[in-house]
């Protein structure tokens, strides 16, 4: 019998451990909705240009102060768009960039990376935003989830630089060199347009190659947050009657050590993901999916 489609749609693409989904699905509703308020705009259905009003209020201002008045910016901000093309190519370098650093790390880690860089740079473009210097005839308001999106390409760019993608017409190309001329361009258009979101966008640039860099040393932030705020777990052991092992002492020999995980990491910074043997490309793959 032939599957239905919606349910097919839902498996394949909510009920997985990738939050890289409700995210999307968020940015597009509210982008929709926002839309809804602008066409009433126009057809002079509302007398006010509500939808300003609405994205606005919605948007993180810079004017500390402002923030005051509307502290839930805080967290709407990265989900609010104003063009079309701004979010189609926002939510598709989320999906790429995204799917390739949960190809190789965890779901933990790209929530403590993303929401991080949100939360930093939102307070950064806070800080900035009230100098007068930087606030002098650019925008007053800031929002899409550009700074982690700049956190998540920068740290997978580390990660994998020499890990190539195949585009159209040009061919393939390396991921450090996509990176590098993404976020240099999404920087050189916030510094003329925006220059305390220009500031923040580069902190969490920064924020994710030193989070690359340190989790490369062996020391994993995320981890941190992890291990302090959940709680540990009375575990059942249950005994194989074929081999009379432990089910949990197996499960645990299969789990790569972190020194072997940072030894391949290290060879694919030098020299790429294709020179791991088929045994790496394993263990990597099962520490992908360990903790998520």
């Amino acid at each position: 019998m032939k599957e239905n489609v919606l349910k097919s749609f839902w498996r394949d693409t909510y009920a997985t451990s990738s939050p890289i989904p409700y995210i999307i699905t968020i940015q597009v509703i509210l982008f929709v909705l926002t839309h809804v308020i602008d066409l009433l705009s126009f057809s002079d259905i509302v007398s006010s240009d509500l939808y300003e009003v609405v994205v606005s209020k919605l948007s993180l201002p810079a004017s500390f102060s402002d923030f005051l008045a509307q502290p839930w910016s805080f967290i709407t901000h990265p989900f609010i768009y104003r063009g079309l093309f701004n979010i189609i190519f926002d939510c598709l370098w989320l999906y790429w960039f995204g799917n390739i650093f949960l190809t190789f790390l965890n779901r933990r880690q790209f929530l403590f990376i993303f929401i991080g860089g949100l939360l930093l740079g939102g307070l950064a473009y806070l800080l900035f935003g009230n100098v007068p210097f930087l606030v002098d005839n650019t925008a007053t308001h800031f929002s899409t989830n550009a700074l982690g999106l700049a956190a998540i390409i920068s740290a997978t760019a580390l990660l994998l630089p020499t890990y190539e993608i195949r585009l159209f017409i040009i061919g393939n190309i390396r991921l450090r060199t996509i990176g590098i001329i993404y976020l240099g361009l999404q920087f050189g258009i916030y510094a003329i347009s925006n220059r305390p979101a220009a500031i923040a966008y580069l902190g969490m640039i920064l924020f994710g190659l030193v989070w690359m860099r340190e989790l490369k040393r062996g020391h994993d932030w995320s981890s941190f947050f992890y291990k302090k705020f959940t709680r540990r777990h009375l575990k059942v052991v249950h005994k194989n009657e074929n081999t009379n092992i432990p089910l949990q002492k197996k499960q645990h020999s299969e789990i790569p050590n972190q020194e072997t995980i940072d030894e391949i990491l290290d060879k694919i910074s030098m020299s790429g993901y294709e020179s791991l043997t088929s045994r790496e490309k394993e263990i990597l793959f099962k520490a992908s999916k360990q903790d998520q």
